[in-house]
């Protein structure tokens, strides 16, 4: 049998798309150029079915107008002159009343309508509805499947339509009840519906990740006739983080034969679906798949030895037989064929957005499968629930560990109804250019759905998830903020007199330290908080010329790391010190100057912009399959898992080179697969970079936003492991950092890869994945972001601190600390280096390795978070050694010049009468203190870059065992208490002068 007798024919099998997905639906002319492309693939059907499209499902009833008319008659002609089938569907079943002769007639006024504009071919979908029938249904008719039966055997007829598909209520096996064999609903449609009808099957599952001979099989004799897959295989509608680049898979072409057709549900975004449809097309005209045991075991290989750290460049057999399959040649072909595509100039409009909004979440206790076709319903306001006693093989993962896939699925707390929310309304018909929002017009549909007290974990029908507005601010979002610096730094004279190497020195100090403490506390772990008269304290600045800052757009985590190497100045032996106190920096890092510290700007000058089919096989490792990653995120995955997780190596590592040049070996492995992994984050900026000056932007704007997302995650990464070169952590790090659920923890991974629950179980995809390997609980971290408003090619970029940061960290202060304006205006000339002497001075002196700095492009340094382990070991410190030199600095005998404002008399009162005074309760619960500042245009541009410092330095906390941090305020900076309400701090206490905020973590 040759492929195209596999095929039995063009007009018999059904291979094509289906634009079923919800959210927002493709415009004109991009179902236009899909006609194209199908045609040039061999593939000849399209249905037409967005789920919020206007007058597809919420109201169906009402008729085309003129203009709409007309859209939908070009869209018609233009299938017909690329021979592709254009199948109008429509989904009456929300509201019907399948008995009502006057729905039946409108249902037939409207499809007689577009059978006008030259229509041929037609489908009613019945899937996502609640399997309820009215009470004047009842009255009628034996069953909710005699109801639809009816009702669409009419159409048909009716119709005298020779291609007519039909989705059932109960479209997979999960979803049949109580199984597929003894469904009396799928029974009932097999044996009554018109037999040339052909039904839509998803397989298995919603989104199944096989689909197998005896599954077929199995379908095909309840029904009647063999199947035509309904493929959500690519769809990403339940996921704002997910995309699937990945090849067509886990079905064999030899399903062929036995199917009537197969129609790919492919991902919101029109420009991602170039690889999901081209596979497709390749695969329809294969008669078998590679031989597992030498094809595909370059994949099964990339699995296995990931853990490795190899790259894992799989590449399929050469010579392949043009009937045979294999997903990585598939992929191969489609990257080639894809890749023109990204050098045909177009414009795009408005800001770069995502077709599916973000969803807020709440930690489940269960993971829910949502009750829709294209696997989860993010804007339709209606809601469904099927009783389910078939019971599936589950790998063994206990309902704990599902608990942490919890950005995953929704949940219902302390109330038995859902109110769904108003959905705004899309017509993607009234313009061949943009999709119109009608936001006037009201939802029809109205339901509340009885949620029960218990639900089985195996087969778990749910409702459609509560939705939070996209423009809602949310309390992990940020906003600006700065505290006071300036650009005279005194540090050298400051440093200078207490100078020298500690590095042989640690272990002694960390024991006085300890002894220190425990007379103190009866503890060696003190807590470190902030005092109200510095640190975080935010100078009397603000009060002078308040100007707080609105800014309410959400923050994410979104940077680029590229290198570091510091070089620290060391602190006096005599000054108090815990694990946290500042030694010499000698580093251990490979790359030893400060010319490492190469920005993301340098990287691309050296990188051609063009795309090559390596950097877009790159893009579809990182955004691969539902339930496999490419093996570029494998690799990415395992060896920050590895550094991470055998950090402690570092530990008692020399901190200067040594004269033999000798490196243990486990040290050097550790440094050498450090390297490996910072090259591989570059070269996601790379990708990124280049992605972002395509002169197809229509195309970019579709694809931007993952790409941005995924290159802030591992800046982070990298970012941490840079920190941990620096070995400023204890022996256990492991047990502070190996908490939460992460990709590496028991049945996570057997449980996704495995298929045998549905994707958006796992939220986020590699994405997510990435991020919860930071040790870390950043919460809704994970899921806030902030996207450019057009694709930029400045990537932000994370780093420790070095000691040639420090001009540019006091300017920033001092450009920041008034409301985050400068405040040069409040101090005379000679005393412009005070707020950044009070403010960061300090941190940057006695915990450098606690501090990180923000690089932007050209832009340089934009911002810095700054931090102390333990607060009250911090100012025992500043005390000894910080506030005697600034006393020098500025003399008491300053306080009478006669032009002093009163903001600088009380900075220098401040060096004078120093008193640390922060409450305990703040200490016991916050024992850790920051501060942070980022120039204000920078935050007004993205609001998030304060939360990607944050998470970095959060980090490193809690590898030191830290899980509190606090900063204090004034009373009256509405400024900044803005701005640290937004990084995820609450008010914890208040006195007559100051606010502590903390944040657990």
């Amino acid at each position: 049998m040759d492929g195209n007798s596999n095929m039995k024919n063009e007009k018999a099998f059904i291979c094509g798309v289906v634009e079923g997905f919800y959210g927002r639906p493709w415009t004109t002319e991009q179902r236009k150029d899909l006609f194209a492309k199908l045609k040039k693939w061999g593939m000849n059907s399209y249905v037409y079915a967005p789920k919020d499209d206007y007058k597809h499902r919420a109201y169906w009833r009402e008729l085309y107008t003129v203009e709409e008319a007309d859209h939908l008659t070009s869209l018609i002609a233009a299938a017909k002159e690329h021979e592709i089938n254009f199948y109008y569907a429509l989904s009456p079943g929300l509201d019907m009343t399948y008995s009502n002769a006057k729905e039946t007639a409108t249902l037939k006024r409207k499809l007689e309508q577009v059978s006008q504009f030259g229509c041929e071919a037609f489908a009613l979908l019945f899937d996502d509805i609640e399997p309820e029938m009215t009470k004047a249904d009842k009255e009628v008719f034996q069953s909710f499947a005699h109801a639809q039966v009816s009702v669409t055997n009419e159409i048909f007829n009716h119709l005298n339509c020779p291609r007519f598909l039909f989705c059932p209520t109960q479209y997979c096996s999960s979803r049949a009840v109580p199984s597929v064999p003894r469904s009396e609903y799928l029974n009932t449609i097999g044996s009554k519906l018109a037999q040339d009808i052909e039904i839509l099957w998803t397989g298995p599952r919603v989104v199944s990740k096989f689909l197998t001979v005896e599954g077929i099989q199995e379908i095909t004799e309840v029904l009647r006739r063999p199947p035509v897959i309904w493929d959500n295989l690519h769809a990403n509608d339940y996921c704002s983080k997910r995309l699937f680049l990945g090849p067509y898979s886990g079905r064999s072409p030899k399903l062929i034969p036995l199917l009537k057709g197969v129609l790919t549900n492919p991902n919101c975004e029109f420009h991602a679906n170039s690889v999901a449809i081209h596979t497709l097309a390749h695969w329809s005209k294969c008669t078998t798949e590679a031989n597992i045991d030498n094809a595909i075991s370059a994949d099964i290989k990339l699995e296995t030895e990931g853990d490795q750290g190899g790259f894992g460049d799989d590449m399929a057999p050469n010579c392949m037989a043009k009937n045979i399959y294999h997903p990585r040649e598939a992929l191969k072909n489609a990257i080639q064929d894809w890749l023109p595509e990204f050098t045909i100039e177009k414009e795009a409009w408005g800001p770069i957005t995502k077709p599916h909004p973000p969803v807020t979440m709440v930690m489940p206790i269960i993971p829910i499968i949502p009750s829709v076709n294209t696997c989860m319903s993010l804007t339709t306001p209606t809601t469904a629930t099927v009783t389910c006693t078939q019971t599936m093989k589950v790998p063994e993962v206990n309902t704990t560990q599902l608990q942490a896939l919890a950005e995953v699925c929704s949940t219902v707390t302390g109330a038995e109804t859902i109110q769904p929310l108003p959905n705004v309304v899309m017509n993607s018909l009234v313009s061949a250019k943009k999709i119109v929002t009608n936001d006037t017009i009201p939802n029809p549909i109205v339901s509340n759905l009885t949620i029960p007290d218990k639900i089985p974990v195996p087969c778990i029908q749910a409702p459609i998830m509560s939705i939070k507005d996209s423009s809602s601010v949310l309390v992990f979002s940020g906003d600006s903020g700065g505290e006071g610096k300036d650009g005279e730094g005194a540090k050298v004279e400051i440093i200078e007199p207490i100078e020298e190497d500690i590095t042989e020195k640690d272990e002694m100090v960390e024991k006085e330290v300890e002894s220190v403490v425990v007379a103190e506390d009866g503890k060696n772990a003190a807590p470190g908080a902030p005092e109200t008269e510095a640190g975080t304290e935010v100078m009397a600045i603000a009060d002078e010329n308040p100007s707080p800052h609105s800014t309410t757009e959400p923050m994410e985590c979104g940077s680029s790391v590229l290198s570091s190497s510091p070089k620290q100045k060391s602190s006096s032996e005599d000054v108090v010190m815990s694990e946290s106190v500042s030694t010499s920096s000698g580093s251990m890092h490979v790359e030893t100057s400060d010319g490492s510290l190469n920005s993301n700007v340098e990287l691309g000058e050296d990188v051609s912009k063009e795309l090559s089919n390596e950097d877009l096989s790159f893009l579809c490792d990182l955004f691969y399959l539902p339930f496999e990653h490419g093996s570029k995120g494998l690799v990415i995955l395992n060896e920050f898992h590895w550094l991470k997780s055998n950090a402690s190596v570092l530990l008692g590592a020399p901190k200067k080179p040594q004269q033999d040049g000798a490196v243990k070996p486990e040290v050097q492995e550790w440094l050498q697969r450090s390297e490996k992994f910072s090259t591989l984050c570059q070269s996601i900026h790379i990708l990124a970079k280049k992605f972002s000056v395509c002169v197809n932007k229509e195309l970019v704007y579709d694809l931007f936003s993952y790409v941005w997302d995924i290159a802030g995650i591992v800046s982070l990464l990298n970012a941490f492991v840079k920190w941990l070169a620096l070995a400023h952590f204890p022996s256990n790090i492991n047990s502070y950092t190996q908490g939460s659920y992460t990709w590496f923890s028991k049945g996570w991974k057997d449980t996704f890869m495995s298929g045998e629950q549905e994707p958006w179980v796992f939220r986020g995809g590699l994405t997510a994945d990435l991020q919860r390997l930071l040790p870390v609980d950043s919460g809704n971290d994970l899921f806030l972001y902030k996207l450019p408003d057009t694709p930029s090619s400045n990537f932000y970029t994370v780093r420790p601190y070095v000691f040639t940061d420090e001009e540019a960290v006091y300017s920033i202060c001092h450009k920041t600390c008034r409301d985050g304006s400068d405040c040069s205006e409040l101090f005379p000339e000679n005393l412009q280096g005070i707020p950044a002497d009070r403010l960061v001075g300090p941190f940057i002196t006695i915990n450098p390795e606690f501090c990180m700095v923000m690089e932007c492009g050209t832009l340089g340094i934009i911002g810095y978070i700054c931090g102390a382990l333990d607060a009250k070991v911090f100012y025992k410190n500043q005390q000894m050694c910080w506030l005697p030199a600034m006393c020098l600095k500025y003399p008491i005998e300053l306080l009478e010049s006669p032009d002093l404002t009163p903001t600088a008399k009380d900075s220098i009162n401040h060096f004078h009468n120093f008193k640390y005074d922060c409450p305990q309760d703040v200490l016991n619960t916050y024992p850790s203190m920051m501060t942070c500042c980022v120039l204000k245009e920078q935050l007004t541009h993205d609001p998030s870059v304060a939360k990607r410092l944050v998470i970095v330095l959060l980090a490193a906390f809690r590898s030191n065992g830290s899980f509190g941090v606090h900063v204090c305020i004034n009373r009256t900076d509405r400024y900044m208490h803005q701005f640290y309400t937004k990084l995820g701090f609450t008010e914890i206490l208040q006195d007559n002068m100051r606010i502590y905020l903390g944040r657990n973590f």
